[in-house]
């Protein structure tokens, strides 16, 4: 049984369950309706890379009360990609809210890290809340150079985070 972002419980063979925590990265996807099949094919390519991406229409179950596994989900994460274009810079609703919720978590994070990413999909200008304070990277004209520096961003503060991590008790 999976426990979405925190690990797996598995049979351990004598009739109890082991516990496996999650090891990789959970990556939250915020992206517009309209920008679906972009967040679809980054949500592939962050998985085929050791990341768990998190994107409501792969993970959100069946009457699951979704505002609120949203805001779980992107508590959860150790990143937050925000998906943006001239479609989602301009509309209204959820992907909005989203950012919103995330630029209040990245604001509990420790100073210099790496939580909130800006990543512009197409030629689009990023909203003055969010070019004030974070640099965003483009995943355009190149897809492949773009999601290759998204990853070197992510792995960097992970490896960040390990050196910070006191060692384990024996």
């Amino acid at each position: 049984m999976e426990i979405d972002g925190l690990g797996v419980f598995r049979p351990d063979g004598s009739g109890g369950y082991d516990f496996a925590a999650e090891t990789r990265p959970q990556v939250f996807l915020a992206y517009a309706a309209e920008d679906l099949l972009l967040a679809g094919r980054l949500f592939d390519e962050l998985e085929q890379r050791g990341f768990e991406p998190w994107l409501d229409k792969r993970k959100l179950l069946p009457g699951q009360n979704w505002p609120r596994a949203i805001e779980r989900a992107i508590e959860a994460s150790r990143f937050f990609v925000a998906c943006l274009s001239h479609r989602s810079v301009t509309k209204r609703g959820r992907f909005h809210a989203e950012m919103r919720y995330a630029l209040d978590c990245a604001s509990m994070q420790p100073l210099g890290e790496t939580y909130f990413i800006p990543l512009r999909l197409d030629e689009c200008e990023v909203p003055i809340e969010i070019r004030r304070s974070y640099q965003y990277l483009d995943l355009f004209p190149d897809w492949s150079k773009g999601v290759e520096h998204l990853i070197q961003v992510m792995r960097e503060q992970e490896r960040r985070d390990r050196r910070r991590k006191p060692p384990a008790a024996a």
